[in-house]
């Protein structure tokens, strides 16, 4: 191409950017005249997947739990006090000991208890002798009586001696009896059969009546006492199952719910339940978590081995119509006694999903239907 041929009519030259659009147009011809695919060419390859099980994930009708904290706790409890002051001169018990029902737990020295009981022994004996020489005058007065030896009125008279004697004899038996009791007053003993959970006093400390000295609880019988949200008020029933799970130990066990406190708590509007307890191998005191059934709803569940954690991402492995392996993100919910967990977004219903060799499972991969 000559210098004439590269000016205009007018004799200019080529305006600044015609220069580039030709160069531009140069190299879209020179790429579309390569050698494009071959229809009907390889499809990219992908892995092959084997040794997994797959499972069509259809709803599921379960119950609507409610998730709350409870404590548990042994279903008799008492605190040991005194009924008289006195010296503590002995304690025969620590905490966590196991007692027996009349087990001497703790001896207190009165020694006024011990004067009541020797002057009430001593009116006993005296009015038993009065009530003795009453009872003779009577039986020959009445010889006498009948003999037409004595009045009608002297007869009275001696009768009425016989009672007022039989009466002082009665009332000394009860203030003997009443002093031996109180005497009893200064050995504490258990009530029950159980576990030292408390103890408040010291040998040589004074026992005061109404102070508290022991706590001891039967630990053979135990209950979760939870608190619920009032608005479930009037909607739980008596006998109701519960599933209580005890994180000291992982325990997980069934109860019942045994009694209802109806009033709300106006500070954490709550109000109290209380579930029976299987006792095996439980210690009053540890943290309950209760799961109450409290509606019917639907779910999907996929077995707990289905679920693949990649760091802090939480998913499963589905499969295409085309039967290609996608990892799915899902978020997940509550773990069933049953071995499944529930999801919560992330899966359709009837989605396949694998639930066996997740381990073989490769994003990408295509599972080969036999």
């Amino acid at each position: 191409m000559n210098e004439k041929s590269m000016r205009s009519s007018d004799g200019k030259g080529l305006p600044f950017l015609t220069l580039p659009i030709l160069c531009c147009c140069i190299v879209l011809l020179a790429w579309g005249c390569q050698e494009g695919p071959k229809p009907g060419g390889a499809a990219p390859q992908r892995p092959v997947v084997t040794g997994v099980k797959t499972t069509a994930i259809a709803p599921s009708t379960i119950d609507d739990v409610y998730e709350t904290m409870g404590t548990v706790k042994a279903d008799r409890t008492t605190v040991i006090a005194s009924r008289i002051m006195g010296t503590v001169t002995a304690l025969f018990v620590n905490e966590g000991d196991p007692v027996r029902t009349g087990q001497s737990l703790i001896r207190i020295d009165s020694e006024d208890l011990a004067q009541k009981v020797r002057g009430a022994s001593m009116t006993l004996e005296t009015a038993k002798q009065q009530m003795a020489l009453a009872e003779s005058t009577w039986r020959r007065y009445r010889i006498l009586h009948e003999e037409k030896a004595l009045s009608q009125q002297e007869m009275d008279q001696v009768e009425t001696q016989k009672k007022i004697a039989e009466s002082e004899h009665e009332r000394a038996k009860a203030a003997f009896a009443e002093a031996m009791t109180f005497q009893g007053y200064a050995r504490i003993k258990a009530p029950f059969a159980g576990i030292v959970k408390d103890k408040r006093i010291q040998a040589g400390s004074m026992a005061v009546p109404g102070l508290p000295l022991l706590t001891i609880e039967d630990d053979s019988s135990l209950h979760v006492e939870s608190f619920i949200d009032e608005a479930y008020s009037g909607k739980l029933k008596r006998g109701i199952p519960v599933e209580i799970v005890i994180d000291a130990g992982g325990k997980r066990t069934q109860g019942r719910i045994r009694d209802i406190v109806p009033t709300v708590d106006p500070q954490s509007r709550t109000f109290m339940v209380k579930i029976d307890l299987p006792s095996a191998g439980l210690k009053s005191g540890l943290f309950a978590r209760v799961r109450i059934p409290v509606a019917k709803k639907e779910a999907m569940l996929v077995p707990a081995g289905a679920v693949v954690q990649k760091g802090q991402l939480t998913g499963i492995y589905t499969l295409n119509p085309s039967g290609v392996v996608i990892y799915r993100l899902v978020k997940t919910g509550r773990a069933y006694p049953d071995g499944r967990i529930e999801v919560l977004s992330g899966l359709q219903p009837n989605e396949a999903v694998i639930t066996e060799g997740v381990q073989n499972a490769v994003d990408g991969g295509i599972v080969r239907q036999n």
